[in-house]
């Protein structure tokens, strides 16, 4: 039996280079997926990728957008009739970050939408269909700068600790829905949009050094993922789990 047999889950980001992994691994592992991200062509590519067929619907939605996300969660419980894993998975930074006295304001008001924002109103409107499911895993996203120090990233920084942050409460608060919420923390994972960006800064080419076993690759994260969206992680809840190569030791 595959581990995630009879499950659906809603993955944003599903376009972006974890996200892929993500949605590739869940039906590697029998559950049926929503794949949610802002572009059509690149949500459909991934259930392409992940040969989904049936087992797979792309949905296109902008999750700092309520209508959008409560739209979205609907499509998702009406094609499957269920939801058991909500996967947070989008989300980012860009070369604009820098410390606090230097980031544009956009640039934090950008981040904290995307990021934080985004992650709540997914967990807002996706929460209710688990708790009715019987519950479940939600999988938020959080990183390394919400545990280390990392200069010159501070509006992520702010973001990825209110994740963090926000994670631990509500693993309290749906505890008794029988639905448990943990974020990952991934180190540096050389996804397309990482490799860009350390091309344009020096600080994360240095970073990626301090990674003990090398730099993450998406598969290592969508590992982690699959594990919390299974039933072997049933007593696992509240928790910020590093899937790092050891930079928030090192």
């Amino acid at each position: 039996m595959a581990r995630l047999d009879g499950k659906v889950a809603f993955i944003t980001g599903a376009a972006g280079g974890i996200g892929r992994a993500i949605c590739a691994r869940y039906i590697e592992e029998g559950a049926r997926i929503a794949a949610i991200d802002v572009n059509a062509a690149a949500v459909a590519d991934t259930l392409r990728e992940a040969s989904a067929g049936e087992r797979g619907l792309a949905l296109i939605c902008d999750i700092t957008d309520p209508a959008s996300v409560k739209q979205a969660v609907a499509a998702t419980v009406e094609r499957f009739e269920r939801l058991d894993v909500l996967c947070n998975v989008a989300g980012g930074s860009s070369s604009a970050d820098a410390r606090v006295t230097e980031a544009p304001d956009e640039e934090f008001w950008r981040v904290i939408k995307l990021d934080l924002y985004g992650t709540f109103l997914c967990c807002k409107h996706g929460i209710p269909q688990i708790v009715r499911s019987g519950g479940g895993s939600v999988i938020n996203f959080s990183s390394m700068v919400a545990l280390m120090a990392l200069p010159e990233r501070d509006c992520y920084t702010a973001a990825k600790g209110g994740v963090a942050s926000m994670t631990r409460s509500m693993a309290v608060e749906y505890a008794p829905d029988k639905i448990r919420v943990n974020a990952i923390a991934p180190g540096l994972v050389l996804t397309p949009r990482a490799e860009g960006l350390m091309k344009e800064r020096a600080e994360l080419r240095r970073l990626a050094d301090q990674h003990l076993l090398g730099p993450c690759r998406p598969s290592d994260i969508a590992e982690m993922a699959v594990y919390l969206g299974s039933s072997e992680s049933r007593v696992v809840t509240g928790q910020v789990l590093s899937v790092d190569s050891g930079v928030t030791i090192s």
